[in-house]
């Protein structure tokens, strides 16, 4: 069953090229969705997809790329997607 997650990670997280290797970890794994950096320091991501892939995806996360330093990622498994996402992007700050 195709479901959508809200993850929110902590820590240094911005300007270690987190954002494009989630790119390519969420297309590796076939999911949907988007990742950005907000002004509060943290890197959020929308992923759509099977279970098992969005558990891989948060693992990844939990270490993310060379360079970044996790402290914490929240998870929201009942976040409700407007419409089905298709393609995984990097957006614009906010």
């Amino acid at each position: 069953m195709t479901t959508t997650w809200q993850i929110v990670v902590h820590g240094l997280v911005q300007g270690v090229g987190y954002r494009a290797a989630c790119v390519v970890e969420a297309r590796r794994l076939g999911l949907a969705g988007w990742v950005r950096n907000r002004r509060d320091g943290t890197v959020e991501v929308i992923a759509q997809g099977e279970a098992a892939q969005l558990l891989a995806l948060c693992e990844w996360m939990r270490e993310g790329p060379r360079g970044a330093q996790v402290s914490s990622c929240d998870v929201d498994k009942a976040w409700v997607a407007e419409s089905p996402l298709k393609g995984f992007e990097q957006r614009a700050s906010i």
